[in-house]
């Protein structure tokens, strides 16, 4: 079947693979992912005689966290203990892993490559009696950069 691009695609039906922490399908279930941008750095220089304006240069590019969220899941140990090397034992192993936009065949319409991630907090939702809600885990992710593949 063809995929027909007229329509953007939706933002719902995705993928997040981990290199190096297991093919295990629990470990890549996620409801959100964001922080995807890059933002370029700028270094401003005043020229003497010109009081309109500053030159703005660029210097480099710079990635925000990787905000990746998920309903608890209590037996997910590879990612479990990855972070916990990080938070508990000092020990960080960065990984590369890659966020795939996904069409209604299930094959990436765009992925990026996202390179030597880490984590930078682990958080849980609030826990709260009067409230119907799931319990939602975060992972933010500190990475160098990422490429993007069509």
């Amino acid at each position: 079947m063809a995929t027909d691009n007229t329509y953007p695609p939706v933002g719902f039906h995705f993928r997040v693979v981990f290199t190096g922490i297991g093919e295990e399908q629990i470990d890549s279930r996620f409801q959100s992912v964001s922080g995807l941008s890059a933002e370029m750095e700028i270094e401003t220089r005043k020229e003497g005689g010109e009081n309109r304006f500053e030159h703005a240069l660029p210097v480099r590019a710079k990635f925000p966290l990787l905000i990746l969220k998920r309903g608890l899941i209590s037996n997910s140990k590879l990612l479990t203990q990855w972070c916990n090397n990080v938070f508990f034992n000092l020990i960080v192993e960065p990984k590369d892993l890659t966020v795939s936009l996904l069409n209604e065949e299930h094959e990436p319409l765009l992925t990026w490559n996202v390179k030597h991630a880490w984590p930078k907090k682990w958080s849980m939702s609030d826990l709260n009696a009067e409230q119907n809600s799931l319990a939602i885990e975060s992972f933010e992710l500190q990475y160098q950069y990422y490429t993007i593949e069509s």
